[in-house]
Formats: structure tokens, sequence, C-alpha cells
């Protein structure tokens, strides 16, 4: 009996997550990044005078462990989200991960780019946190992330 119901288990995990890989991200996913978007542009209104409307796109073609990324190229800004790890992590991605791509976007859109700290300057860091990013670091952390899926 344990052992069917194990096998049962693995097959809905296995069958959840081909449909997660094959399928546009949930209506609640991107209701979240929506969400999300529009409170860091009000923030970016508040704090900048202004604000940036930058697409997010979220792609399955990233082949490591990034969370987002935020593309210049001949003045038009995008940021990408990785799909291949949002759903284990959908709550760090909204809560930091966007912030943190939208300060590089309103970097570039002043026309910042620190190539000597790879982006991630102590102004960048500064707009990250104004913006309301929770961790304002160059990389994930991943004790965030564990910790974020705890239920206390």
């Amino acid at each position: 009996t344990i052992m069917v119901l194990a096998l049962l288990l693995l097959a809905k995990n296995y069958y959840d997550d081909y449909k997660f890989k094959h399928n546009e991200i949930p209506k609640s996913y991107k209701d979240r990044i929506y969400n999300k978007k529009q409170e860091i542009m009000a923030k970016m209104k508040r704090e900048y005078g202004y604000s940036i409307d930058v697409p997010i796109v979220v792609t399955d073609k990233f082949k490591n462990r990034l969370y987002g990324l935020t593309s210049y190229n001949s003045g038009s800004i995008t940021i990408y989200l990785n799909k291949n790890i949002m759903r284990e992590s959908i709550d760090y991605m909204v809560e930091s991960v966007i912030a943190h791509e939208y300060a590089h976007a309103l970097m570039f859109k002043r026309g910042y780019v620190d190539v000597e700290h790879n982006g991630h300057s102590n102004e960048w860091r500064s707009t990250c946190n104004k913006l309301g990013g929770l961790n304002c670091s160059q990389y994930v952390n991943s004790k965030d992330v564990i910790m974020g899926k705890l239920p206390f």
C-alpha cells in the first residue's frame, strides 16, 4: 500500500512538473507579478518623480539558476524572469527579484551603467531598497528562499 501511494505521489509530482513546464504560468503568478510591478512603479514615482514601464518576460530559456536578468539593448529595456525555477521560488521572485531587476532598469534609464561592480554598486543597492527590494544583493540568498518556504 505504501509503495502504491508513493508511486502515485511520484506520478502526480511528475505530471505537475510537466504541466508547469509546458504551459503558461498560472494566472495567480501573472497577477502577483503584475501587482508587484505596479507597486514598484508607484514607489519609483514617489522616490524619483517618474516611473518607467518595463516589460517583464517569463522565459524558460535560462540554462542556469539565474533568477532574473535585465537587458538593455539600443535604448530598449526588458526584464526576464526564469520560469524554470519560478514554481519553487515564486514568493522570492515576487518579493525580491522583481525589485532587484527594476533597480537595474532604472539605473539603465538614468544612464548609470556600473561595469566595475557588475551593475551592483552602492547607488544600485540604494535604488533597489527604495523600490522595495527585500534582498538587494548581487546573488540570490538561498537561505532567504528556503526560510520563505517554511510555515513559521
